[in-house]
């Protein structure tokens, strides 16, 4: 009895010190595995030296009225994508920044997917990177999927929706789902050199002015800075070869100490810093200088407001100079009506506006002025 109890015991040893050892592998396994730090100034810039200028706009085709529309199954019209990029190669773009849906994903994600795959291709086809970006804090709270609603007439906007929306911002029960639908994307094309960028939130901060503010909730900055940074965390722990980035776009960047927590955490977390303006040339300058002391690429990913003198002609030669990336707001007149205004929510528009707020094209492929187009394609080297 007493050698069958030794036996036992020693061959319990034996299990139990292989047990340790598959642990310590896996733990070994995992570490290897471990999601990838936030990009060195150093690593950024050896990216970066590596890519072209890029010069795009924000594409959303002319037949879709937001994000949705753009990406369901019914909605997804691969005809327009097409011919619309191809107007985008026609004048030297190689850069598209496009808007995701998480509520396209929660629906059909297979689908989803297969979708981002035919526009990749597309987008490949015209030699056009992509900057996916994520979520968006901007215009209307209350998404819904499925059928989505026709335009107001002459309203800027008037269909786009957020993402995540307000129900499932206000309820941090239904995280996990966003966590599922970020980690999902990004590890599906984190290693796809067709996408260049992910953007994760479009101003996270926004509280959507004259538009929604009435049904926008008063803590809305204090819900999403946490969910920012997690975000960040999520996108990240698919190691993606990608920078993520998430663009200032409001506030005083003269100095860390002046930044917004929420903008704070944007320059902490993004591999590559991206912003936004809508202002005179001497005020892009003077964004484009605050923001070098970080010492990391530049990418403007929204510009472009002809009545406030954010044009090309004043942007373009200022960005090629420290090579910021360019990336405009509107591209094919369509359902998105961004040839009106802001103040088309507070103000009657009856006709096309005297001077086209955003876009470049109409829908045939002209273009709204010839003189810009030739001008951007004389940036590019396209002419």
């Amino acid at each position: 009895m007493q050698k069958t109890y030794f036996h036992f015991l020693w061959v319990f040893m034996l299990l139990l010190s292989a047990s340790c050892n598959t642990a310590t592998h896996t733990d070994q396994v995992k570490d290897s595995t471990a999601p990838r730090q936030v990009w060195t100034s150093e690593k950024a810039n050896e990216w970066y030296a590596s890519q072209p200028w890029y010069v795009g706009a924000n594409f959303l085709p002319s037949t879709a009225i937001n994000q949705l529309e753009m990406w369901q199954a019914d909605t997804f019209d691969t005809a327009t994508i097409d011919k619309e990029l191809g107007y985008a190669e026609s004048i030297g773009m190689n850069m598209m920044r496009v808007y995701l849906h998480d509520l396209v994903f929660q629906n059909d994600s297979a689908g989803f997917f297969n979708r981002m795959d035919q526009f990749l291709q597309l987008a490949q086809k015209h030699n056009i990177k992509i900057m996916f970006t994520i979520f968006d804090s901007c215009w209307d709270p209350f998404p819904v999927a499925g059928k989505q609603r026709a335009p107001k007439p002459f309203v800027h906007n008037s269909g786009w929706v957020q993402s995540p929306g307000q129900n499932i911002l206000k309820d941090s029960t239904k995280y996990p789902q966003l966590e599922r639908y970020v980690k999902a994307v990004v590890g599906k094309f984190a290693n796809d050199n067709r996408v260049a960028v992910w953007d994760v939130w479009n101003e996270p901060d926004n509280m959507t002015g004259p538009s929604y503010e009435k049904v926008e909730i008063a803590n809305k900055a204090d819900l999403v800075l946490p969910l920012l940074k997690k975000t960040f965390e999520w996108a990240r722990s698919a190691n993606p070869s990608q920078p993520l980035t998430s663009g200032l776009w409001a506030g005083n960047w003269e100095s860390d100490s002046t930044l917004k927590p929420i903008e704070k955490l944007q320059v902490e977390e993004s591999d590559v810093l991206s912003f936004h303006n809508y202002d005179k040339p001497q005020d892009f300058q003077k964004r484009i200088e605050q923001l070098m002391r970080y010492n990391k690429p530049l990418f403007c990913t929204e510009y472009m407001a002809r009545p406030n003198g954010s044009t090309f002609q004043g942007f373009l030669p200022v960005a090629k100079k420290y090579k910021v990336a360019m990336i405009n707001w509107g591209f094919v007149d369509g359902k998105s009506q961004t040839i009106y205004p802001w103040d088309s929510w507070t103000k009657q528009y009856t006709a096309e506006p005297p001077l086209w707020f955003h876009d470049i094209f109409r829908k045939d492929g002209t273009p709204y002025k010839q003189e810009e187009v030739d001008f951007i394609k004389q940036m590019t080297g396209k002419s």
